[in-house]
């Protein structure tokens, strides 16, 4: 015999009252209301309490109803060619279960607008994908308050252990493009990097040293230039390595885009690629076979990646744990037209 409290429940498969919850927290209810939605104006203090009493007692927004139907959100710092590509994984996925895709553009690397967490309790999705970003310990207890689960892809920084992110192989990328420029007999190799607080850049740089490395190269520092994956970035990342004393033979760029700006540098100055200097990309993006010469480039897989991570959402929606928190794709290599073998 299951015996109702009066407050907490009103028969045995009924869940907890909002008011219960209040009563639990000793906060009215508005303020309940506040916390599970997600609001800013509440005190840290406060939050935590109601947080716990919707624990303790169990409270569960599941099979509440969702005035648009059944949503995830993806949430980009910037769009561009590859964000175009991830949306299509998440869609291969998402509309053959009959769910929308909601986009959301804005703040930075290190952190998202302050007002997003509250447009998405607005939105109430199933599911939260950022992508080249992180989340705060509170936004994190804000989506877990609402049983909103999420994941990252490509994450900005180390990411929490329990945060569940996806990626590709970036320092096995870093080093698959610059072994196949040895390959080619290139010693001299330039790189125009990603943003260094992402940790794809990071490995994709540290993946360039050790290949170099492996086969009894020092790294020069000159030959390393900063850079954001974009075009802007990947033609002053290429002046300033063609207008060193003794420019490199081969640049890696580290996104099919900063490959893209680098042609822009190299042919402006009536150089020949591959014949003058070579370039490898990284992305594959579908620019890169339009591009002329066409661009050897590292792939890594943004439609599998996107998928992966539509497909975790679903998972964790139904309270399955990850299979993996942090899971990490293949790359591989597609030899075109932009590099060959160094003049001799």
């Amino acid at each position: 015999m299951v015996r109702a409290v009066k407050g907490l429940m009103s028969g045995p498969t009924q869940r907890p009252t909002l008011s219960a919850v209040a009563s639990r927290a000793a906060v009215s209810v508005s303020t309940a209301s506040k916390v599970l939605n997600g609001k800013a104006d509440v005190s840290e203090e406060t939050r935590r309490r109601v947080e716990r009493a919707l624990t303790s007692l169990g409270y569960s927004r599941r099979g509440d109803p969702r005035p648009h139907g059944e949503l995830i959100e993806v949430v980009f710092e910037r769009l561009g060619p590859w964000a175009v590509e991830l949306l299509k994984g998440v869609e291969s996925v998402a509309q053959r279960e009959g769910i929308s895709t909601v986009v959301t553009i804005g703040g930075t690397f290190d952190a998202q607008p302050e007002t997003w967490i509250d447009a998405v309790m607005r939105r109430q999705p199933i599911g939260v994908i950022l992508v080249f970003s992180t989340l705060s310990d509170k936004e994190k207890r804000q989506l877990r308050t609402r049983n909103i689960p999420f994941v990252i892809v490509d994450p900005a920084g180390d990411p929490a252990p329990d945060m569940p992110t996806i990626g590709s192989a970036n320092w096995d990328g870093g080093g698959e493009a610059v072994r196949h420029l040895l390959g080619l007999g290139h010693r001299r190799i330039g790189t125009i990097c990603g943003p260094p607080q992402l940790r794809n850049a990071r490995a994709r740089l540290a993946g360039y040293k050790s290949a170099l490395e492996a086969a009894g190269i020092t790294p020069d520092p000159e030959l390393i230039v900063e850079g954001d994956f974009s075009t802007d970035a990947g033609f002053r990342g290429a002046s300033t390595l063609l207008d060193l004393q003794n420019p490199p033979t081969a640049i890696f760029a580290q996104s099919d885009l900063e490959a893209l700006g680098a042609y822009r540098a190299i042919q402006g100055r009536g150089l020949r690629i591959p014949a003058d200097i070579s370039v490898i990309g990284y992305d594959d993006l579908p620019m890169a076979e339009l591009a002329y010469p066409t661009l050897t480039t590292i792939r890594q897989p943004l439609l599998e990646i996107a998928s992966t991570a539509t497909r975790l959402i679903l998972r964790l929606r139904n309270t399955e744990p990850p299979l993996n928190v942090r899971t990490e794709l293949a790359t591989t290599l597609v030899a075109r037209e932009s590099t060959a073998p160094p003049r001799s």
